[in-house]
């Protein structure tokens, strides 16, 4: 599978299900314009949080019903998502999911399976941020503990990349502006990503991250 980002923003996503995997990925969702979760039960999780009064004014709306694998495609239909969602404990009601999202042209994501997939369909994977630098990763459905461990790590490898990336970019701007060529942007800015000083200098503070990055732009330059 070609990973992608997509943006989900103005769009509707309904999952089924509102166990432990379906509550995970509502919440995993939260840039998308309107989530619905169609369920008979509702994991903790899916509660309102405390700037969420009700079930249906916030982020995420719960709706209480248990269609079964022949009223799917009508819930599909009135809903019209862009992405749906199969996580229920019920096989039939999963595959009735798919057949419809993929018969009308809709992107759908079945908790269930692993492995090869029909196309239009996806793997959401787990990520880590640190705006605004996104890492996806996944395992294919196979080892979610291991996609678990994954992040945990590359959390503790990314700590201010965020930072990083908004000074780089303003770092290569400015050269732009300058006229600095082309090939000396790029050294500048590769060597500004990679030096352990500019990153240590990021954890105290952006000017003193700035303060590194102007030392070893400076060398570039002069060479």
């Amino acid at each position: 599978m070609t990973p992608l980002y997509h943006d989900l923003a103005g769009e509707t996503v309904v999952v089924f299900g509102g166990g432990a995997v379906g509550s995970r990925k509502a919440r995993g969702f939260d840039e998308a314009g309107r989530i619905v979760v169609v369920s008979p039960e509702f994991a903790e999780r899916l509660r309102p949080t405390e700037d969420e009064t009700t079930d249906t004014d916030g982020p995420i709306e719960l709706v209480r019903a248990a269609p079964d694998a022949d009223a799917v495609a009508e819930w599909i239909d009135r809903l019209d998502p862009a992405l749906a969602v199969a996580a229920t404990d019920d096989a039939a009601v999963n595959a009735a999911v798919e057949s419809a999202a993929l018969d009308r042209g809709i992107l759908v994501n079945r908790t269930d399976v692993s492995g090869g997939r029909d196309p239009g369909s996806v793997v959401v994977p787990a990520t880590v941020e640190d705006d605004p630098v996104t890492v996806a990763l996944s395992t294919g459905g196979t080892s979610p503990a291991l996609a678990k461990a994954l992040r945990e790590r590359i959390e503790a490898e990314i700590a201010g990349a965020g930072e990083m990336a908004a000074l780089s970019g303003e770092i290569r701007e400015e050269l732009k502006a300058a006229g600095v060529a082309p090939e000396k942007r790029r050294e500048a800015v590769r060597r500004v990503v990679r030096s352990r000083g500019v990153w240590k200098g990021l954890q105290k503070g952006r000017s003193n991250g700035r303060q590194e990055a102007d030392t070893v732009i400076e060398e570039v330059l002069d060479r």
